[in-house]
């Protein structure tokens, strides 16, 4: 059977709804009601979600040869530019790690040149990735519904939020032994206390990928890293102890992952306007673009922390326009994360701005 063509990109793979803008002012909103809580907690501001990084890295990203269809946008030719990543999990308040949730990774890919999106400064590509293959909303009033439990639970105390992961947990471990694991349940703190580092990591929702949309997945290959998909770690009594492993593992090892693209090629399994549908891997798999290398390495002190955690800001639509976001949860996105970002600088007097030096100046 001939392996079928990728669906090349047209307008009408995107549908805007009328009342988008009206979500979009909820969702600046409900960050603005997290962020202001957040602060009053903490004295400083931190991001709307994601708030608390596991690790800051540095490294070098290698544009693989042979890549058609793939060769696109920042992947069109080989080549290597130096890369940042933010390891986090996503609630936007600072938690114990043994209040489990899922994993994030933000990457940045400095020097690369091309047409940029509205509004995008410097030569900066972004990805924004989750360790789950889809998004827990169909769309971005649904995703708006789910932002405001979040900012609804952000002030519950810990010892309620511990105890909940737990049980949570439990019900998750049940679930997933009669292969009905649940994406919500995750979300809300059941997430398996795993290594961060073992992960594989998804944008969820599409991008542009020059004549074609792509989603986008991080996958650890590397030996020391692939030990870790799946093995147990234990947090128990250790607030930071994601961030404790992942700074033990950079003392010791280095890394290396694979940075792929899935193509879709079925219009009805892999819609680009849902984003709560896995597109299914056996119709089109993901395939690898390019080779994310990160020495040894302190993966988390001071000096990173003001340059990278308080410095950057990571988000979807800081690029090119050959990879603008075309969906609905993305387009919410573009409206909610500046905002987010002028929180931080306006409160912390700390600006955020692309990095034009190379990735090993912020070390």
């Amino acid at each position: 059977m001939p392996t079928p063509m990728p669906i090349r990109y047209e307008p009408a793979l995107e549908t805007v709804q009328p009342d988008e803008a009206q979500v979009h002012a909820g969702m600046i909103a409900t960050f603005a009601k997290i962020q202001a809580t957040t602060r009053a907690d903490y004295g400083r501001a931190v991001r709307g979600v994601h708030a608390k990084g596991h690790g800051l890295l540095t490294g070098t990203l290698e544009v693989l040869p042979d890549l058609p269809p793939l060769a696109q946008g920042a992947f069109a030719a080989p080549g290597r530019h130096d890369v940042v990543l933010r390891l986090s999990t996503n609630p936007g308040d600072i938690l114990d790690d043994s209040v489990s949730t899922p994993r994030g990774l933000a990457i940045k890919i400095l020097g690369v040149e091309g047409e940029r999106l509205p509004d995008a400064e410097g030569t900066t590509q972004d990805f924004a990735m989750t360790n789950a293959p889809a998004f827990t909303a169909p769309d971005a009033k649904a995703f708006l519904g789910s932002l405001k439990l979040l900012a609804a639970t952000t002030d519950t105390p810990q010892i309620v939020k511990k105890a909940l992961s737990a049980t949570l947990r439990g019900v998750e471990s049940v679930l997933e032994a009669v292969g009905t694991g649940s994406p919500t349940v995750i979300s809300l703190g059941g997430h398996p206390e795993t290594h961060i580092l073992g992960e594989t990591l998804y944008s969820q929702v599409p991008v542009r990928w020059g004549e074609y949309v792509a989603k986008v997945a991080v996958a650890p290959v590397s030996s020391p890293l692939t030990a870790l998909t799946g093995a147990a770690l234990d947090v128990k009594g250790k607030p930071d102890g994601l961030r404790a492993a992942v700074t033990a593992f950079f003392a010791a090892h280095e890394g290396v992952w694979e940075l792929r693209a899935q193509l879709p090629t079925n219009r009805d399994t892999m819609p680009v306007e849902d984003a709560s549908v896995p597109w299914p891997e056996d119709e089109s798999p993901y395939v690898a673009v390019a080779r994310v290398l990160v020495p040894r390495q302190e993966a988390w002190s001071a000096a990173k922390v003001e340059r990278i955690d308080d410095g950057l800001a990571f988000s979807p639509w800081h690029g090119l326009a050959t990879h603008r976001p075309p969906d609905a949860v993305m387009r919410a996105r573009r409206a909610v994360y500046p905002n987010s970002s002028d929180f931080r600088a306006t409160h912390d007097g700390c600006p955020i701005r692309e990095p034009t030096l190379l990735a090993g100046s912020l070390s």
